[in-house]
């Protein structure tokens, strides 16, 4: 057995599990990682896992593996860098166990992650909500199931994880309905309901007919939806509302809009910034500019107050009143 295998395995058992307590899907996510990167260097070399050596990473074979993500998997320069973040982890916790390959993890983790375009959000108007919610097939249980899916994702905004991560008590009907999550970082939170949310949920739960634990949208056979299931079933429903709301046709619909399409739903309600961080679960504030950004009805805001139709062009000043506007956006 060469030095890898055993530090590949006390990685997982002893720093993610035990020193650090990762969250499942963290070790799920790291696990993905390290699978690739082994399936790579076996495909370049012919070696198994068992068989390899540090030499067989170093800092060559990993930038390598990292433009396979991108270029032969077309996985986007976000998926790229998660990917370097893991293997980064193992590299440091290598670092301590092995000092004699101190050059080679030292190269390693000096490789930088990619920069990459930041694109404004996209999210659903008011009116692709409502077609796509109305898309299901109300005949069919899976339509009644992928209807109350797509509202409660809408108006709570959870991630897509936490949506198939939810079991049946995790909701509370009735007065104070709200339904409790665990995201990121172990943070748990509760988000409310609205009534048309409750009233479908109520309806879903009696026809769901589930114990405590039992997951809230199962497929046909009980088990919980996985992430790519959900994702399945938005896009499909996102086609067939885009025959009766043309706008959709432009838009790649994926859960995460619908998040999304949440968090600028409480914006132009007039939410604060802070109350929106603390509904969608994120870790600060500054998480929340995005949907500033992409708000353009704040800047047509800005624009009436900066140009009135009665000054004349060059010759206004902006008032203190919308500077300090403009530097809250």
């Amino acid at each position: 057995m060469t030095l890898i295998a055993p530090t590949l395995q006390a990685f997982f058992s002893d720093r993610l599990t035990q020193q650090r307590q990762a969250s499942p899907r963290t070790i799920a996510a790291y696990r993905d990682t390290l699978r690739l990167l082994l399936g790579f260097v076996h495909t370049k070399t012919g070696k198994m896992p068992a068989q390899l050596d540090w030499d067989d990473l170093d800092a060559a074979t990993i930038s390598a593996f990292l433009n396979h993500l991108e270029n032969e998997r077309r996985n986007s320069i976000r998926t790229r860098n998660v990917r370097l973040t893991a293997i980064r982890s193992l590299f440091s916790y290598a670092a301590l166990r092995h000092p004699e390959h101190a050059l080679l993890i030292q190269r390693v983790l000096a490789i930088p992650p990619k920069r990459f375009d930041k694109r404004v959000i996209t999210f659903l108007t008011p009116l692709e909500v409502d077609a796509l919610v109305a898309a299901p097939d109300q005949s069919r249980w899976e339509g009644r199931r992928d209807r109350a899916l797509l509202m409660l994702a809408v108006q709570t905004g959870l991630r897509v994880s936490e949506l198939t991560g939810l079991n049946c008590r995790d909701v509370t009907l009735g007065t104070g309905a709200n339904i409790r999550c665990e995201g990121k970082g172990r943070k748990q939170r509760a988000v409310p309901l609205t009534a048309p949310v409750t009233a479908l949920l109520r309806a879903w739960m009696a026809e769901r007919a589930g114990l405590p634990h039992d997951p809230l949208f199962p497929t046909r056979t009980g088990r919980r939806l996985s992430r790519d299931a959900v994702a399945l079933r938005v896009s499909t429903h996102a086609a067939t509302a885009a025959r009766d709301c043309p706008t959709l046709l432009g838009k790649r619909v994926h859960p995460h809009v619908l998040r999304h399409s949440c968090a600028m739903s409480l914006l132009q309600a007039g939410v604060d910034t802070s109350v929106i961080a603390l509904w969608l679960g994120h870790a600060g504030v500054r998480s929340t500019d995005a949907y500033i950004h992409a708000d353009i009805t704040i800047k047509e805001k800005a624009l009436a107050l900066t140009t009135p139709a009665s000054a004349k062009p060059g010759r206004y000043r902006p008032t203190d009143k919308v500077l300090a506007f403009l530097e809250s956006l």
